[in-house]
């Protein structure tokens, strides 16, 4: 059988473009000069195909572990997940427009009859095609010179190409390779700064991946070895190469002093609502992308005016997952006009936490904080973000959470790649976490510091209050739904019908051997009165146990323990 576009090509596509944009991140970041030289391009393309990833692979392990362990999922359930995953992942300007192309090929397989297992050259080919076009329509007002122009350029050669599957997405490829080349002559800012664009290099990376994916040729070049204009087209575009004359500015390039905020939010709304949200919002900035569909929308804007740009998209329905930055917070300084780059920290401790009040005590405690959104876990990506953002030579490492496991050290792997120095402690929980941010020195040794800190994490037993969601078998016995379980290191001890009662039924458990401090977490939903009478209890039986209380924040349960 001639080779095809199936689901398990696309599974492999996005393990290939993750380690492709994961070799490329930094040099596609150090070239991000339009339309904010934030220089965090690479790092949103990798993070948005992550997300892609990861839903993928919940529907591979999904159909693993179903009565037919040998069905694969069908080509358009797999580019439905890895659209999915990347419209509720995308970050940024180029990873939006990501996640557009990929709705685009997503809604041109799904158009055809049935649930095909592949697709072939024709079907590929209107897949390229639809994706340019959406992501055209997605954008408020296109420039030529960008990620979209590639997505073109890939499209009109894929159209060109005569053949099968892997002659269209070697055309698609050259094309979009091509297309890249051509970025400094369209866009005057890419070639006053000698680079080619960012969200571009980024997606030949990605359809160089789907190329390798499709024939098993590893040999296509990779992004960063493209990342000069002049190593791709022959011609002289040396990073500080002048303009040849006033003409060659275009009229569409970002000028100084553009907005001051990006604002991003997942969007619950009707599609007429969604219209007007877009009128708005374009008079409000600019970069505006509005991507999704079938009621699920992924907003991205450039605004001076935050509250402005909430306002409409609560107008319009349920926006949720907010994220402002502020790019004064992100912009690079060049080191010229005597103006050194801040230099790297010799020591840093990142902490993953649940929670307002957590993250403003580890923010406080000298922490670079990675907060993690309710119902959600951060990805490896996020994670090592945090690690570069911390900007240290030597990093510390704090999961707080047993199932970060693998997230967190596939992001310590990512950050020694960078060269960065860095310790992952297997904090369970964000009280080993506290108690290792206790004893944290810089000026010791960094082993010394390291030893330290996982001492006192791992001298520091911790509980939690959960609330049974149904029926189920635990260590303490059978729980309802409805009752509140006490869970010590992970697993039920004690099972109560209150919070309080449990809370102390279980403060007795965990200081029945000992301790000599005991901190509580708080919840967001924690009865007001619950830290008094824990409070109390403990002073009334547990002589010279001293107790530390603070407002968490977490959603994730009621209560945190920690005993040391």
């Amino acid at each position: 059988m001639p080779p095809s576009l199936d689901a398990s090509a696309v599974l492999a596509w996005c393990r290939l473009s993750l380690r492709a944009l994961g070799r490329a991140r930094e040099e596609i970041d150090a070239i991000n000069v339009y339309p904010v030289a934030d220089g965090d391009t690479g790092t949103n393309l990798y993070l948005t195909l992550e997300s892609a990833a990861q839903a993928v692979e919940a529907v591979f392990d999904a159909h693993a572990t179903a009565a037919a362990p040998a069905a694969l999922p069908s080509l358009p359930e797999a580019l439905r997940a890895m659209s999915h995953g990347a419209l509720i992942g995308a970050r940024g300007n180029s990873g939006t427009i990501l996640a557009q192309l990929l709705r685009g090929m997503n809604e041109a397989v799904a158009a055809g009859a049935g649930e095909p297992v592949r697709i072939g050259a024709a079907e590929l080919r209107a897949a390229l095609r639809t994706a340019a076009a959406s992501a055209y329509e997605a954008v408020a007002r296109p420039v030529e010179g960008t990620m979209l122009t590639v997505a073109v350029g890939a499209a009109e050669a894929a159209d060109a190409a005569a053949g099968g599957v892997e002659d269209v997405v070697r055309a698609a490829y050259e094309g979009a390779r091509a297309a890249l080349a051509a970025t400094p002559e369209q866009l005057g800012v890419l070639r006053r700064a000698g680079v080619v664009d960012a969200g571009g290099l980024g997606l030949v990376a990605v359809l160089g991946a789907l190329a390798d994916a499709v024939t098993g040729d590893s040999a296509f070049p990779s992004a960063s070895a493209s990342a000069s204009a002049d190593r791709l087209s022959g011609t002289d575009f040396r990073a500080g190469h002048p303009p040849r004359d006033e003409e060659d500015l275009c009229p569409d390039d970002a000028e100084p002093g553009g907005p001051a905020f990006e604002v991003i939010f997942l969007l619950e709304a009707a599609d007429p609502a969604v219209a007007t949200l877009r009128t708005r919002l374009d008079a409000l900035g600019d970069s505006l992308v509005v991507v999704g569909g079938d009621g699920l929308w992924h907003v991205h804007v450039h605004v001076d005016d935050v509250g402005a740009a909430i306002e409409a998209g609560i107008e319009a329905g349920r926006p949720y997952r907010i994220r402002v930055t502020h790019f004064a917070d992100q912009t690079r300084q060049p080191a010229v006009a005597g103006i050194p780059r801040a230099e790297r920290a010799h020591r840093a401790v990142v902490a993953v936490v649940r929670g307002d009040g957590l993250a403003a005590l580890c923010a406080r405690a000298g922490a670079t904080v990675v907060a993690v959104r309710p119902g959600e876990q951060p990805a490896s990506g996020e994670i090592a973000a945090a690690i570069r953002r911390a900007h240290a030579h030597e990093v510390v490492l704090l999961p707080n959470d047993r199932d970060l496991r693998h997230a967190a050290g596939a992001a310590v792997e990512q950050a020694r790649a960078d060269g960065v120095r860095v310790a992952l402690i297997p904090t369970r929980s964000a009280v080993q976490g506290l108690a290792a941010l206790a004893v944290h020195e810089p000026s010791r040794r960094f082993d010394e510091d390291v030893v330290a800190m996982t001492s006192a994490a791992g001298a520091t037993r911790y509980g939690e209050l959960a609330v049974a969601e149904h029926r189920s078998w635990t260590m303490a016995g059978v729980c309802q739904a409805g009752d509140v379980l006490g869970l010590i290191d992970g697993d039920v001890a004690v099972i109560g019908a209150d919070l309080t009662t449990t809370a102390t039924a279980l403060l007795d458990r965990m200081l029945a051997s000992g301790g000599e401090l005991v901190t509580l977490i708080l919840g967001a939903d924690a009865p007001a009165d619950l830290a008094t009478t824990v409070d109390t209890h403990i002073r009334g039986a547990h002589l010279a146990v001293d107790t530390l209380i603070y407002e968490g924040g977490q959603r994730s349960c009621p209560l945190l323990i920690g005993v040391e």
